[in-house]
């Protein structure tokens, strides 16, 4: 049984990816946790919330061979402390990472089900799933962050070259 071959190119760009979500997280400022910009959006705290624990949460669902949608919870809790953000972060972190690195190139490559009861709304190797859902979700979701932090005129970190705040190089 081979470990993590075909998991490693995802383990690899998930640590590089760790540092970054922790800088952006880092500038949510804490006394705007409740704002939101828009009545449909998420406030700032959700959003930080659903960043810090996205990669811990489907390490834990695909660990199974499918997952029923209606026995999951998808509203982000409203934390009261960005303390409390990085303690979901950390623990997700150590999740996901503990996942990719454990998951063998069969079960990589086993088909993974998405369901809403008795019905199929997805059905692909579970390292694709990881890929779409774990990876490019939280991505989308972080450059949302980006764009809250914007709007609330905090200074953006670097995230894949300088931004508009910050030139590393």
């Amino acid at each position: 049984m081979e470990i993590g071959t075909i998991t490693e190119p995802l383990l690899n760009e998930f640590r590089q990816e760790v540092a970054t979500t922790r800088r952006v997280l880092e500038r949510v400022p804490e006394n705007k946790l409740t704002w939101k910009p828009h009545a449909k959006s998420m406030t700032l705290g959700q959003l930080a919330s659903h960043i810090a624990s996205v990669p811990g949460a489907i390490a834990h669902i695909v660990q199974q061979d499918s997952f029923d949608v209606n026995q999951g919870n998808f509203a982000p809790p409203q934390p009261k402390d960005m303390k409390e953000v990085f303690a979901m972060f950390d623990q997700s972190m150590r999740d996901a990472e503990q996942c990719l690195q454990t998951t063998t190139h069969e079960q990589a490559r086993a088909n993974w089900s998405l369901l809403r009861g008795d019905q199929l709304l997805m059905n692909l190797p579970r390292v694709a799933f990881v890929r779409s859902i774990m990876m490019n979700h939280w991505y989308h979701h972080r450059g949302q962050l980006s764009v809250y932090l914007r709007l609330l005129d905090v200074p953006l970190p670097s995230i894949y070259g300088p931004s508009a705040d910050e030139n590393p190089f």
